[in-house]
């Protein structure tokens, strides 16, 4: 009697492990984080990184915690002008790195919570939504690299 339900719990414990593996625990890969340092009394600074998602899929949200709203933004030059403007979503195709930079697509994080010193590391939630139109987390923390601060770095440490 006893083997039979042993038997049942393993059948079930493989088959808890399949489940969660068609739910690809990895949908993205993201290397290069950082965060532009931000000043006490600046409002917003931008975040920076490369995701590589493993299927095809799109971001459609960011999150975190140090700013009150965080949106994608997308610099383009039209005739010699740059323009900023907010996007809803970004395509990631599979395998492919997408480079979120200084100039092309970035992270804003507006309305930040604290100032953000060099050397923090600040989260970011990304959502990816996959052809299924299912979504998924990723959870990214991002250095913040302090602009033109490394003298001031020394007196706090």
């Amino acid at each position: 009697m006893k083997r039979s339900t042993l038997a049942t719990i393993l059948t079930l414990a493989c088959l808890g492990a399949g489940s969660s593996l068609a739910q690809q625990p990895n949908p993205a890969t993201v290397s290069h984080a950082w965060v532009r340092g931000a000043v006490a009394g600046q409002n917003a600074t931008g975040a920076f990184m490369e995701i590589t998602a493993s299927a095809d899929s799109t971001l459609i949200g960011v999150a975190s915690p140090v700013a009150k709203s965080v949106e994608i933004h997308e610099m383009t030059m039209d005739g010699g002008v740059m323009k900023m403007r907010a996007v809803k979503s970004v395509p990631l195709p599979a395998g492919k790195p997408v480079e979120f930079k200084p100039g092309g697509y970035h992270v804003m994080l507006i309305g930040l919570l604290k100032p953000l010193n060099g050397g923090d590391s600040v989260p970011i939630e990304l959502t990816l939504q996959g052809k299924d139109q299912k979504s998924s987390k990723v959870n990214v923390s991002a250095e913040v690299r302090a602009l033109g601060a490394a003298t001031e770095e020394h007196h706090h440490h």
